[in-house]
């Protein structure tokens, strides 16, 4: 689908200010650049270093990509996934879900691929000149004019009309605005607690291999294989992808005694510490192999380990600031939603954002970040319940429900149903309508 734009208006929009460059932070720029909403990103990383290893996405946000001009792009770095196979230590067979008539339903394909491919496309549309690096938030500032101010441990300071917290887990923006909150007396005591930890997951993408030694990389679909240890709470599990290469990603559950010690020691996405953990796993069984084959074909610098949490926090927005993404919701990777949710957010943000942009008022924001809220929270609670069920492979109705969630952006021609299940309604833009209807008649007066 070819791209499009909105025509620029003579009204002056707001200028959005993003904190966190991860998948949900590039789409949500990418949405607001196609609505000629002004932004700037900020990272605290120095540079750009995508970590993580397989992602899957489907109906639930393909329709966007579609709408944006990037679905071919990154059909060309997927594979389709015809199911999941699952196995006890000793690689038994004991269950296989497939995805056979999927796409028939709903219009897609489940599709997987490299974490970091996706970041990179979502990155591309981006200018450069857009994405602050180096730029750690340390405080936040309501201005009196109405704006808000983001302090950076580098002195410098940015001043905007929206500040979106797209940070993650450990939101700086969240923490930020929290503490603000409590010193008011007006956060919710749910929203002080700590998240629940328990699970430590490792991840890799390995460079690319012998067709010859794992036949599975000649095949044009992902082949998924899931493991379960015996006796030990250990999951493992084995991805192909475009470029001959295998993702491959561990997972253990802490018994609650270990859960606090393990947790003053997470590093986040990263490759420290990583070399105790790859000791352990180092020798599990998988079709092709010990695990460690994989491990030696991944370079080290893109291993990555960190802390599973899940919280879903009552405060989404106040003032100025809103969050998406984990920074609002952090779920458990098991229903694999997590980053859809993200990008979910990122969509309904832009649209309720672009309803307002003609008239950027204090209240109208407001009212933009409460029905951003209202419009997503249902949704993501299902998805979290979805997602704590750690053992439970979703199959049947659960499935179609989930499928039936499909936002896209309303103020870009909507992507058509390709299936023969209808998504769910969608709650239109007003401003977009009007000035539909509005070019209509001048068409209409020009004849």
């Amino acid at each position: 689908m070819a791209e499009s734009a909105i025509p620029q208006s003579q009204s002056q929009p707001p200028h959005v200010l993003i904190v966190g460059a991860g998948v949900a932070g590039l789409l949500h720029a990418i949405m607001l650049k196609r609505a000629n909403i002004s932004f700037e990103i900020f990272e605290r990383a120095q540079t750009v270093k995508p970590l993580g290893a397989i992602m899957s996405l489907n109906v639930n946000i393909l329709p966007v990509f579609e709408q944006l001009g990037l679905y071919d792009d990154l059909m060309k770095v997927s594979y389709t996934s015809p199911g999941m196979s699952v196995y006890d230590e000793g690689l038994k067979l004991i269950a296989f879900r497939g995805n056979e008539g999927i796409k028939e339903l709903v219009g897609y394909d489940y599709i997987v691929f490299s974490r970091p491919e996706l970041y990179d496309l979502l990155l591309s549309q981006i200018d450069p000149d857009k994405i602050h690096f180096g730029k750690k938030l340390v405080s936040i500032e309501n201005l009196a004019s109405g704006g808000v101010k983001i302090h950076c441990a580098d002195s410098s300071s940015y001043t905007g009309d929206i500040l979106v917290g797209a940070d993650g887990a450990h939101s700086a923006v969240r923490q930020c605005l929290y503490k603000d909150m409590e010193e008011k007396g007006i956060l919710p005591t749910s929203d002080s607690q700590a998240m629940t930890m328990g699970y430590i997951n490792m991840v890799g993408t390995t460079d690319a291999l012998d067709q010859e030694t794992y036949a599975d990389l000649k095949d044009k679909f992902t082949h998924f294989k899931f493991i379960i240890g015996n006796g030990k709470p250990y999951t493992w599990s084995t991805f192909t992808v475009p470029g001959n290469r295998i993702c491959w990603g561990v997972q253990i559950q802490l018994e609650a005694t270990t859960v606090e010690d393990r947790a003053s020691k997470n590093t986040g996405w990263g490759p420290e510490g990583n070399e105790a953990m790859i000791k352990e796993v180092y020798d599990f069984p998988t079709t092709y192999g010990p695990l460690g084959k994989f491990i030696d074909a991944t370079p080290r610098e893109r291993i990555s380990k960190v802390f599973l949490e899940e919280k879903m926090f009552e405060t989404w927005y106040h003032g100025r600031v809103v969050l998406i993404g984990d920074a609002a919701h952090k779920m458990l990777p098991s229903a694999g939603q997590g980053a859809v949710n993200a990008m979910q957010d990122s969509v309904i943000l832009a649209n309720c954002i672009y309803d307002i942009a003609l008239n950027p008022t204090s209240e109208n924001i407001t009212s933009a970040f409460k029905d951003f809220k209202e419009q997503r929270f249902p949704h993501v609670k299902f998805q979290f319940d979805s997602s704590k069920l750690m053992a439970k492979v979703i199959f049947g109705q659960d499935t179609i429900k989930s499928g039936s969630y499909r936002p896209q952006c309303t103020y870009l021609p909507l992507v058509p149903n390709h299936g023969t299940h209808p998504p769910l309604p969608q709650k239109p833009s007003k401003r977009y309508e009007t000035e539909q209807a509005r070019d209509n008649t001048n068409t209409i007066k020009a004849v």
